[in-house]
């Protein structure tokens, strides 16, 4: 009976670490992968990724972020497979018309605002429509881009996400509020991000990172703030 005790116990403890050494040695593995991104961001996408699954979500398998504090010119979006912990993608990804030129500057929520949003989505479906074969996603956020839906806020190659535009007019195309990439690439990327994979659009917005429910988790990351890593990225959340 003791050693049964005991070996209770040792699997409620480990249930209980299991998630905080997970989400840690995810960070690290990312942001080894693509050595470009700013793995304060990448570690902001890794804990509203682990937000989800604590909340009983169907783990992702992959994760895009977009990091728009980035200019339209620079390749600020990356695909990983969370399973491998490999990059896929490094790309290209235009912003809505009314956030900005090359720079983002403004985001929204609203219907026909033409803007970009902010937060984490969650793919659905693709399907073929004006801006050819496209993926659906459902906004997470509310407030901050749970009309993604309603917007058709969807991921479709665009011939205006061009890195020779981008070098003949000093920015890229923009969109009306998706987050389109080139056509050479579009099928591949929807491909691995449909059905129910993560996308983390981010931005140094602070009233985003104090109010969003997967940044700021609750008990969800209060066992990974225990850990020196997690409260390095906790004090950071005000210097983004």
């Amino acid at each position: 009976m003791a050693l049964h005790r005991f070996g209770l116990t040792a699997l409620l403890l480990t249930s209980a670490i299991l998630p905080s050494a997970y989400a840690d040695s995810l960070e690290v593995a990312l942001a080894k992968a693509a050595p470009n991104a700013n793995a304060k961001v990448i570690a902001l996408a890794v804990r509203a990724t682990q937000c989800t699954r604590a909340q009983g979500s169907v783990p992702a398998q992959r994760l895009a972020v977009i990091d728009y504090s980035l200019p339209s010119t620079e390749q600020r979006l990356w695909v990983f497979d969370l399973k491998k912990r490999k990059l896929l993608f490094h790309e290209l990804v235009a912003h809505g018309r009314n956030s900005g030129e090359n720079m983002t500057t403004q985001f929204s929520n609203q219907n026909e605002s033409f803007a970009t949003s902010l937060g984490l989505y969650r793919t659905q479906q693709s399907y073929v429509g004006k801006n050819g074969y496209s993926l659906r996603m459902e906004g997470l956020e509310p407030g901050f881009n749970d009309n993604a839906f309603d917007r058709a806020i969807v991921i479709h190659g665009a011939p205006y996400v061009s890195p020779v535009l981008a070098r003949a007019n000093g920015r890229i195309g923009r969109s009306l509020g998706c987050p389109a990439v080139r056509p050479a690439i579009a099928h591949r990327l929807i491909d691995s991000m449909k059905d129910g994979q993560l996308l983390f659009s981010y931005y140094p917005d602070q009233r985003w990172l104090k109010s969003s429910s997967y940044i700021n988790c609750g008990d969800t990351v209060a066992s990974r703030e225990k850990s020196p890593s997690s409260q390095k990225t906790t004090s950071n959340l005000s210097k983004l």
